[in-house]
């Protein structure tokens, strides 16, 4: 086997670019309202996102280092649902059934810390942690009235997980499996009954990213 890229490691600086596609969702705490007045559960529902950025590998220390600092800004399309049900003695028909969604784009700013296994051949593991600052910048409401639910328009959030690279002639080529959670409750207050029902909102989300690395 021909060991691809062999004098990759002797740059300090990588530049690349990631696609990444995302399962993410609210985790819920109810407030004393809702414990009160138990007329509604309020579900956190699993949804789909993807975003799009660039990498900045700088690595610490010399050419045998195995440790990586990354920051790796970006822009994520994500939605979150919450759906509330009317609990046993309530009405359960379609129109009592609510879900509301937050539907945002966000830029991310990870600056993370990788450490990497020695390279065999055309492979090597490696783990990733950091923190993950996040600035909302746009907001879409497919129903003004029917989604009342809102969130801040920062958070802050930390992350880890794992991911492997591959080395071809002219690229690296790195799956990762990343998990998120936030910090900061991003539930804004409202006098609705939505909003009255929970304490707060914390997001949460496991990602694939997709990096290609020269």
């Amino acid at each position: 086997t021909v060991n691809n890229l062999p004098a990759y490691d002797d740059r300090w600086f990588h530049p690349g670019l990631y696609v990444a596609l995302s399962g993410t969702r609210y985790f819920v705490e109810q407030s004393d309202f809702y414990i009160q007045q138990r007329t509604i559960a309020a579900n956190s529902i699993t949804s789909a996102s993807f975003g799009v950025g660039v990498i900045g590998d700088a690595r610490l220390g010399d050419y045998k280092s195995p440790f990586i600092l990354r920051f790796a800004p970006g822009v994520t399309f994500s939605s979150r649902q919450v759906e509330f049900k009317p609990l046993a003695g309530y009405a359960r028909d379609a129109d009592s059934i609510v879900t509301q969604e937050v539907v945002s784009t966000v830029i991310q700013f990870p600056l993370m810390l990788k450490y990497q296994s020695d390279r065999r051949r055309n492979t090597r593991l490696y783990m990733i942690a950091g923190l993950n600052p996040i600035l909302t910048v746009g907001n879409r409401r497919d129903d003004g009235k029917r989604n009342i639910l809102r969130q801040t328009d920062s958070d802050l959030a930390i992350e880890y997980g794992f991911g492997f690279d591959f080395f071809y002639p002219l690229f690296k080529f790195a799956p990762e499996l990343r998990f998120s959670h936030g910090l900061r409750n991003v539930l804004v207050p409202h006098n609705d009954v939505f909003s009255r029902s929970l304490q707060s909102l914390t997001t949460n989300s496991v990602t694939l990213y997709i990096n290609i690395q020269n």
